[in-house]
């Protein structure tokens, strides 16, 4: 039993090579006879096409954020006291306002004194006028007021002049820093946040500037802010208008207008910042609502686009194969966007050239194609 099977095991290999040998004879013999009988082996026929530039429509899906057109945190000016507040958060107001009414005693009694100060100085610098009038006419008359006592009289009057307009500053600085007791609205907005009370100190430093008294923003009309990858920005046109819809608002679709475009990548995200107006006067968006934007990817100038099958990508870059006289040669180029079954493309060619449709790395560079 033992030797027959070691009988079987040398004759299998025999077997598989004279088969193998007998099917590579056969193909042989096939090819040798429809050689004798005129016939060629079929080669597939190389499909062409003529460039032409064209472009690509496509479009980019990116999230951005509703900020306010306008926003601002109101502080106290001058140390005082919150005396009454006329608004409180959502509160619409319009420019100019009145919000708040601060109190600062020593402000007034500062403004008191001031005032007195003005009359004083005025009486001094009226008196030294009338002085120096009185002399100016008598000096007519030769020899009655010496040019020295005309010359000082002159000098006191500018003197008291100067003394009563510097009052006259001092008591408008004082007045102006009594206004800063009133707290206005700067634009047209809604009060979003209050972060004192009555009473509450307020200053320009320490613990009275801790909190504003208000935070103000204008939401009849918003600010939609994208950062856009620098592979896209070339494709926006300041002046377009963007379509985007709200997740929070489900079925709606608004538009906004590109008003301002940084003109500069961010270094660490490599964008641009771009900032798209928003005119919300039914008040269904609020800010820091996050936008989906749909931004039309459109070509500004004709480029070259082919179908995906005519490009090689290889390890030594991308290429097309170009038809020279019945001869394939290989064209590196650059590929731009991809959209469905095209692609752009540069490098050196032009219009009327003819591509492989269906390029692969089997077409070699400079060998005869099939046409």
């Amino acid at each position: 039993m033992k030797r027959y099977t070691y009988t079987l095991h040398l004759f299998i290999p025999v077997i598989i090579c004279v088969f193998i040998e007998g099917c590579h004879v056969d193909a042989n013999q096939a090819k040798d006879n429809m050689a004798d009988k005129g016939q060629k082996v079929a080669v597939p026929k190389t499909e062409g096409f003529i460039l032409h530039k064209g472009g690509l429509s496509s479009s980019l899906v990116i999230t951005g954020e509703l900020q306010a057109f306008q926003q601002v945190d109101l502080y106290a000016k001058i140390n005082s006291f919150v005396k009454q507040l006329y608004a409180d958060v959502g509160t619409e107001v319009r420019t100019g306002q009145l919000l708040a009414i601060m109190e600062a005693p020593e402000i007034s009694s500062q403004l008191a004194g001031a005032d007195s100060r003005i009359k004083s100085t005025e009486a001094v610098y009226i008196a030294s006028k009338a002085n120096y009038d009185r002399l100016f006419e008598a000096s007519k008359s030769e020899g009655i007021i010496s040019p020295n006592d005309l010359d000082l009289a002159l000098g006191k009057m500018r003197s008291d002049q100067a003394i009563y307009e510097s009052s006259q500053a001092a008591y408008k600085e004082i007045l102006a820093f009594e206004n800063y007791l009133e707290i206005r609205a700067p634009f047209d907005g809604i009060v979003t946040a209050r972060g004192v009370s009555a009473g509450a100190y307020t200053g320009p430093s320490g613990k009275g500037s801790e909190n504003p008294i208000f935070s103000l923003e204008e939401q009849s009309k918003l600010r939609l802010v994208v950062a856009v990858p620098d592979a896209y920005s070339i494709y926006l046109k300041e002046k377009g208008n963007i379509g985007f819809t709200i997740n929070s608002i489900p079925g709606e679709k608004f538009t906004a207008h590109i008003s301002r475009m940084a003109g500069a990548l961010d270094t660490r995200l490599r964008s641009q910042r771009i900032e798209m107006d928003v005119y919300n006067t039914d008040k269904d968006l609020l800010p820091g609502m996050v936008a989906e934007i749909t931004i039309p990817l459109v070509s500004a100038k004709a480029v070259f686009v082919v179908p995906k099958t005519a490009v090689i990508n290889s390890y030594e870059g991308s290429f097309i194969v170009k038809d020279s006289g019945g001869f394939a040669r290989w064209v590196r180029i650059q590929q731009g966007r991809t959209v469905h079954d095209s692609t752009e493309i540069y490098g050196d060619l032009k219009e009327g050239d003819t591509l492989v449709r269906k390029a692969t790395e089997e077409t070699r560079n400079n060998e005869r194609l099939n046409n």
